[in-house]
């Protein structure tokens, strides 16, 4: 790993200018609908004919975000912090941020430059869980018991649709976070969590494989239990065969602790029979499509009561709130036969509410720059789009650990492998950092503690800068932008932007500002605020940067330095983009459209002229970007 350091004088460009539902019943019986919820308000065209490309998503955690609310901090719950899941000070329980506060900070979030709204998880979540001493809560939306419900702590249902409708009469679209993979840990195992069965302490449950299965490691042993669960997913398909299986050896024996029987809603996803109960993946071979998340109740997504129920379920907050998309939890932790019939129901249903640009974009999580690894989502599982987590690791590798540029190249060489090819590469969503892995910010701390503020600053804009003006669809982490500076992954980067309590948070030192996490983060002077709306206003004025071929111009061998050119032959316009991340400033000679003849500056000093035809001579500063255009018109 490499690091060149300097200190850097950054230049920022100007600012970008910029009703009441009942609650869903569930279910009465495993084989009823759920309620059909009123129809939402009509939507405006301004935003509804907008392309997926065309977006820039901002991805928040309303918990902590902005307290509108203090009233339902508690989630309406008696007992204290290990029944209502509250405490301000501790980074693993609900800190009150809500919907309310929300809705309060549209204008901030617009005039940051964004056009969608990606939240975490809205749904009712079982408020705390985890053995003792190692509690924690459902403040992230991921555990939840009611699918139907907004979970009180972040407001109800009605909130909800203040927030839609006031987000749509702005132009914004709202992304909803789903879950298909999972509940919230509720069911047990007798021969972990039963003393009358262990003759001890209860323990965890390691994952049991199937013994004829190819794959398997090890198989389960002894008589058969758990008579009548319908276990083998990999096999049997239909309602007939589910209905004539009648043994599992593989599986646990599932019992539901009297507290918690019949928590969940709709009703008939409080039948173990509807689980793997298989015990913890540890995300290898068939345990990762099969096994329990962490301890997470794995839904058995092949059984076609699971299928047609979680249609269902979505279906309805498609249909009662008019959102425009769903990001998908775990979605490599599904089979693809799932969503081959989830995604095409979802987004036919939306079409006939006259929702015709719904997109959906699947979570699969890798680490580094594997491409293929994503890219059969959307070829096998016929996904629309997954998060661009291959992008996500080579930003990083070329700012953070100092890569050649030819490493940025190998990316986009593989955008073919996508289904429809760049078509969908330029729909995929990209980011930098997130609340699992952590901030961007982070990971440069990480990797040199001693790098001054000055560096961070420009590192960070550099990375954005990238995101912002090559293919796929930006997508800021909230805070980010106020130079949040994660500790680490999951819990450690998922920090108040309202005032915090929490020590672990308050403790960082924040870059391009003097403040800390104990205050309201808010401030649209930060200069990580300026240069990410300054990078969205252009993206937004440029329909080449959204919609226009990427082609590599300068891949660098060993310096990483990284030019692109971004081509909207309809319009006859080439934007040339080069990424310096070496701590030198960069004189670069990169090929050229031979219509490119004369340029103006986007971002930087750019030289008005080819210096012959097919090539462009560029000065790029230290840990700096530069972006000029040229119009040579419509072919």
């Amino acid at each position: 790993m490499r690091f060149r350091k300097t200190s850097v004088s950054i230049g920022l460009g100007a600012l970008l200018s910029v009703g009441s539902l009942a609650s869903c019943a569930g279910a009465g019986d495993a084989g009823d609908a759920l309620q059909v919820l009123p129809a939402a308000t009509a939507q405006t065209t301004d935003f509804g004919d907008r392309r997926i490309e065309d977006e820039i998503i901002y991805f928040v955690l309303p918990d902590r975000f902005e307290n509108g609310d203090p009233s339902n901090d508690r989630g309406g719950i008696d007992g204290g912090r290990l029944k209502d899941g509250y405490d301000p000070t501790d980074f693993g329980f609900y800190h009150g941020g809500d919907l309310k506060g929300l809705t309060d900070r549209l204008d901030y979030i617009q005039g940051l430059g964004m056009t969608a709204i990606w939240l975490t998880p809205i749904f009712e979540n079982n408020p705390v869980q985890g053995p003792e001493g190692l509690e924690s809560s459902g403040y992230h939306g991921y555990w939840i018991t009611d699918f139907t419900n907004v979970d009180p702590h972040i407001g109800t249902r009605e909130d909800f649709k203040a927030f839609v409708d006031a987000a749509h009469a702005r132009g914004m679209k709202v992304y909803m976070d789903i879950i298909t993979n999972h509940t919230a840990d509720i069911i047990a195992y007798r021969e972990c969590h039963d003393p009358e069965v262990t003759g001890g302490p209860t323990f965890r449950c390691e994952y049991r494989y199937i013994g004829d299965y190819p794959w398997t490691r090890r198989a389960s042993d002894g008589a058969a239990i758990n008579d009548g669960f319908l276990g083998d997913d990999a096999v049997h398909q239909t309602e007939e065969n589910f209905a004539n299986l009648t043994e599992a050896t593989w599986a646990y024996t599932p019992f539901v602790p009297e507290q918690f029987e019949g928590v969940k809603v709709p009703d008939w996803l409080n039948d173990p029979i509807y689980y793997h109960n298989r015990g913890d993946t540890d995300f290898i071979d068939e345990d990762s499509l099969y096994g329990d998340f962490a301890g997470l109740d794995d839904l058995n997504t092949a059984h076609p009561r699971v299928v047609s129920g979680m249609i269902d379920i979505y279906k309805d907050w498609v249909t009662a709130y008019g959102v425009d998309g769903f990001r998908i939890d775990t979605a490599k932790h599904v089979r693809d036969e799932f969503w081959q019939q989830f995604a095409p129901a979802i987004l036919e249903h939306a079409s006939g509410l006259g929702i015709d640009h719904f997109h959906m974009f699947g979570e699969v999580y890798v680490d580094g720059q594997k491409p293929q690894h994503l890219a059969k989502f959307t070829t096998n599982a016929e996904l629309p789009t997954v998060l661009d987590f291959a992008f996500q690791g080579s930003a990083r590798a070329l700012i953070v650990d100092g890569v050649p540029g030819l490493f940025m190249d190998e990316l986009y060489r593989a955008d073919v492998i996508y289904e429809n090819g760049t078509e969908t590469a330029r729909q995929l969503p990209t980011f930098l950092g997130n609340h699992d892995m952590g901030r961007f910010a982070g990971f440069l701390r990480e990797s040199d503690p001693d790098m001054s503020d000055e560096d961070m600053l420009a590192r960070v804009r550099l990375a954005n800068a990238l995101m912002f003006f090559g293919r796929g669809v930006p997508t800021v982490y909230y805070g980010d932008e106020q130079g949040f500076v994660s500790d680490g992954g999951d819990r450690l980067a998922r920090e108040n932007m309202f005032p915090s309590q929490t020590d672990l948070y308050n403790d960082n030192d924040l870059i391009g500002t003097d403040a800390t996490t104990a205050e309201s983060n808010f401030d649209t002077e930060h200069p990580l605020y300026k240069a990410i709306s300054n990078f969205a206003a252009i993206r937004t004025a440029e329909p080449a940067l959204r919609r226009g071929e990427q082609i590599t111009r300068l891949a660098h061998r060993e310096d990483s330095v990284f030019v692109f050119s971004r081509i909207d032959y309809d319009a006859g316009t080439e934007i040339l983009v080069a990424i310096n991340a070496e701590d030198t400033a960069q004189e670069l000679n990169v090929a050229v459209d031979g219509r490119s003849e004369t340029f103006s500056a986007l971002l930087g000093q750019c030289a008005t002229s080819a210096t012959a035809p097919t090539s462009y001579a560029m000065k790029v500063p230290a840990l700096d970007v530069v972006v000029c255009k040229s119009e040579f018109g419509a072919d």
